[in-house]
Formats: structure tokens, C-alpha cells, sequence
């Protein structure tokens, strides 16, 4: 009998072990949640201020009363301005990538159907709005003399734009162009970025519609044998 109680009392001390590790792990992982959320708020916050105010003038205090925190909250998240602006800069790289990645996988196997997704990405509404612009102009602005910024930029341009040139060298390829693919794909990056611009300058005569169409017509000028169709509202033949 003694043995059976000194059994049942091991294994009780063995449950409220496992319970008590158990409350550990979740409380670990409400925490984990719960730095995520405000880290997030903060870059969010932070975004809204570029947009208003811009580089110089954005300070960790706008960021904690956009977002609603104390100031103590953003100091403890963020030591700096300068590593809360990298994050949030890292933070709009990702979220633009994971976006072009996707309109990418869903475009399937064929190359010019890929090249089109690739430019219209650019112009949904999730990535391409006044506030995110102003944020990029922003960061764009500061970029030449801060080499972390530089780097960052760099490395991310760098795999996008070896998917361009990939996918001009194989429409060359099929459709007998001219063109170098590697200078084909800058010149269609630099459309992209100045109609980026031109929507972050408020121009009357260009909106996010307008500024697809004008994409559109130019993969047809530079592809006219993959994309004979004009207009954004046109379909593949």
C-alpha cells in the first residue's frame, strides 16, 4: 500500500511538472506574440511617418504616439532611430517580395504570363499607395550615404533583377528580338521606378490605372510578339 501511495504521489509531482512547463512554454510564446505585435505596430507606425514627415524630421517619439505606445516601449524594442528605421526598411523588402514572389508562382509556366504579372504586381493597391511610396522615396532619398541601406537595397534589387533578365533572354529567345536582355531588363526597372515616382509626386495626369496601362504598352512595344494586345483592360489573344 505505502508503495502504490509513493507511486500515485510521484506520478502526481510528475503531471504538476509537466503542467508547470507547460504554462512556461505558453507563457514564452504569448510573450514572443506579444513582442512581434508591437514590434509591428511600431514599423507601422513609423511608415506613416516617413509618409508625413520624412526622413529627418521622423523621430522615435512621432513613431510611439502614431502608434499609441510610450515611448519607453519604442526604446525598448528599438534602441535607436537608426535600427528602428533598418527594421522597418527590412520589413517593406520583405512584404514587397513576398508579394511579386506570389503574383509570380501564380502566373504559372509561361514566361511572358510571368512578365506581366511581375509589372502589374507593382501597381496593386496593397504595395502601390501614397503612403508606401513616400515611405520607399523616403529611404531612396537616404540610401547613397548610408551603406547599410545600400547593402540591404542591393542584395534584394539583385534577385528581382535577375528574374527580368532571365525572362527577357527567354522571350528573345522565342520570339527572335534584337535586344540585349540584360539592357532590356534595366530599361523596364527604370519604368517601373519612375512611374512609381510619378505616382509619389502626385502628377494629375497618372494613377495606379494609368500607370498599369502605360506598363502594359510598353511590354507591348519591346515584346510586340508576346503581347499584341493594348490597354490594361485588354486580354491575351
Amino acid at each position: 500500500m505505502l508503495e502504490i501511495i509513493a507511486r500515485m504521489k510521484t506520478a502526481d509531482a510528475r503531471e504538476a511538472l509537466l503542467e508547470s512547463a507547460r504554462k512556461t512554454e505558453s507563457e514564452k510564446r504569448g510573450r514572443k506574440a506579444s513582442k512581434e505585435v508591437r514590434q509591428l505596430q511600431l514599423i507601422e507606425a513609423t511608415i506613416d511617418s516617413l509618409a508625413k514627415r520624412g526622413y529627418s524630421e521622423t523621430t522615435m517619439a512621432d513613431v510611439a504616439d502614431g502608434a499609441g505606445l510610450s515611448r519607453g516601449i519604442v526604446n525598448f524594442h528599438f534602441e535607436s532611430k537608426e535600427k528602428l528605421l533598418i527594421a522597418t526598411l527590412q520589413y517593406m523588402y520583405d512584404e514587397y517580395s513576398a508579394h511579386w514572389r506570389n503574383a509570380l508562382q501564380k502566373a504559372g509556366d509561361d514566361p511572358a504570363d510571368q512578365l506581366r504579372a511581375l509589372v502589374s504586381a507593382d501597381f496593386d493597391r496593397s504595395i502601390c499607395n501614397k503612403r508606401k511610396l513616400a515611405a520607399w522615396c523616403a529611404f531612396w532619398g537616404e540610401a547613397k550615404s548610408r551603406p547599410t541601406y545600400q547593402a540591404l537595397s542591393s542584395a534584394r534589387d539583385a534577385v528581382y533583377q535577375t528574374i527580368f533578365i532571365d525572362l527577357c533572354a527567354t522571350l528573345k529567345q522565342s520570339g527572335d528580338y534584337a535586344y540585349e536582355p540584360q539592357v532590356m531588363a534595366l530599361a523596364l526597372s527604370a519604368m517601373l521606378e519612375g512611374l512609381w515616382l510619378r505616382l509619389m509626386m502626385g502628377t494629375e495626369d497618372t494613377t495606379r490605372e494609368t500607370a498599369l496601362q502605360a506598363a502594359n504598352e510598353f511590354l507591348s512595344a519591346a515584346f510586340p510578339k508576346h503581347y499584341p494586345w493594348k490597354g490594361s483592360g485588354a486580354t491575351k489573344p
